[in-house]
């Protein structure tokens, strides 16, 4: 895959501007450093830096203008935030984070956690309570070594009912005790049982399932894969290649919990599925006008691979060379999940059973306090660990295409809260309606039996580490 964004590039945005012909350090004042490192980075990679007048290249004529207008901004997440383009409606996935180091460790599945995955929903009665229920479990976390297991309810953290206004800060503890819960028609009552979680750091191999089913002449391959974690990305390859060894006939990607990351992983992703289409294009990218008006029009494009190279991992990619794959989705699958089913699309028969995906068609780059805004570039900044995540690109198809309203399953089927099933297993009710859908080709028949409750997803575990919802490339040199 190539990168956009050399560095003789970067310097080519700026040459006529005078904020960047100035040394970093030339008049600019200790305490707004930070504004500074925002003010610069987002006027430069910024995807809607046109459409922002107070990051336009014109706005001030002289640092000390620049400066002055950054005393207004103590914090510089205000800043940040005053600079984003329709914030919760066109740009709904830009952030700023004061610790780059546990944004880094984030991307590669590292997080403060207990390891109890979790999804909350509103109750169905329509008031303001909430309801968590688990997802899934990480092995040798204190969840796991508590007895939590996929499947249960809970609705109060530390005797509390959680409610659409405080679930945030009760679940945000380090340690905090849930109350289990009883379903209750979509109403749930405590049942009078706790369970005490610490929080630590823990890494989450996101290649948690990967098997092969067997339902008569079909030799299914299933993969439950969690996030586009690039230090993993040998052991999807290893996955990978136990279902070519079993000879699978079709395969089911289960992308229901995961949030996105590298658009680098999602490209070897889409290799590994296929093996057919090495060196033709697998997604494009839309950056802002300055950017492409001084980029190589190439270094936009991503390409199938036959290679895993990813700076760590040189090894080469196993491929099934399938001609259609499967898909299980929800409201929590974005970003890369949405690129690798997107981006396969124009090549082999593309399915899926589920709900709707989230639409995150946007991507982004980590922005640094030096002067190229990469990691230790030159003139990196050490007085703070600020960095930033902003949406720099839309990446699409090779036909141009995307889905900003999310990607509609060809099934739906909303997941049971009453009866998650084991993941893996055929008494998972999204699992077992998609090896329905490969053996017989049938698309109705069997429904949610809570679905017509009005349940709506408020968030998730996910949403609350630094990495959330994101997919990401990289600025090189």
């Amino acid at each position: 895959m190539k990168h956009p964004i050399l560095r003789n590039s970067i310097l080519a945005l700026f040459i006529s501007f005078f904020i960047v012909s100035c040394e970093k350090s030339e008049g600019i004042p200790a305490d707004i450093e930070v504004q500074d490192f925002v003010w610069k980075g987002m006027n430069a990679y910024y995807l809607w830096q046109d459409q922002i007048p107070d990051l336009a290249d014109t706005r001030f004529s002289s640092q000390s203008q620049l400066n002055s207008y950054l005393q207004g901004f103590p914090d510089p997440a205000l800043l940040f935030e005053s600079l984003r383009y329709q914030p919760g409606t066109v740009d709904r996935f830009s952030w700023i984070v004061d610790d780059y180091i546990a944004l880094e460790n984030s991307f590669q599945g590292i997080n403060q956690s207990n390891g109890m995955e979790f999804g909350l929903v509103r109750n169905a009665d329509g008031s303001e309570n909430i309801f968590g229920y688990v997802r899934y479990v990480i092995p040798n976390s204190d969840a796991e070594a508590k007895g939590v297991v996929r499947g249960m309810l809970f609705n109060q953290i530390n005797g509390t009912q959680l409610t659409d206004s405080n679930f945030n800060s009760l679940l945000g503890q380090t340690n905090y005790t849930i109350g289990l819960a009883d379903y209750n028609a979509g109403n749930p009552t405590a049942n009078g049982t706790t369970i005490d979680l610490v929080k630590g750091q823990l890494q989450e191999n996101p290649v948690a399932i990967a098997k092969t089913i067997v339902d008569g002449a079909n030799r299914i391959g299933y993969i439950f894969y969690n996030q586009f974690a690039t230090s993993f990305d040998d052991e999807l390859n290893a996955a990978i290649a136990q279902l070519q060894a079993d000879n699978i006939t079709d395969l089911i990607i289960d992308l229901r919990y995961n949030g996105g990351g590298s658009v680098r992983t999602a490209t070897f992703f889409g290799g590994m599925v296929t093996g057919q289409f090495n060196g033709q294009l697998f997604s494009k990218e839309v950056w802002n006008t300055k950017v492409q008006a001084n980029v190589n029009p190439s270094n936009f494009e991503n390409f199938f691979t036959n290679q895993l190279d990813n700076g760590t991992v040189n090894e080469p990619i196993n491929n099934l060379n399938l001609s259609r794959v499967y898909f299980i989705t929800t409201g929590s699958t974005a970003s890369a999940s949405e690129l690798l089913i997107n981006s396969l699309d124009p090549y082999i028969d593309v399915f899926s059973v589920g709900t709707r995906t989230v639409g995150k068609v946007h991507g982004s780059v980590t922005l640094y306090d030096s002067d190229n805004f990469l990691r230790n570039g030159p003139g990196f900044n050490q007085n703070h660990t600020w960095a930033m995540q902003p949406l720099v690109l839309e990446i699409q198809n090779s036909v141009g295409s995307n889905a900003p309203g999310g990607i509609i399953p060809n099934i739906e089927l909303p997941e049971d809260y009453e009866n998650l099933g084991v993941l893996g297993e055929r008494s998972d009710p999204l699992l077992d309606r998609t090896i329905v859908y490969i053996v017989t080709g049938a698309r109705s028949g069997i429904t949610s039996r809570n679905a017509h409750l009005d349940h709506k997803e408020v968030s998730n575990s996910k949403l609350s580490t630094p990495s959330q919802n994101n997919m990401y490339t990289d600025i090189r040199n």
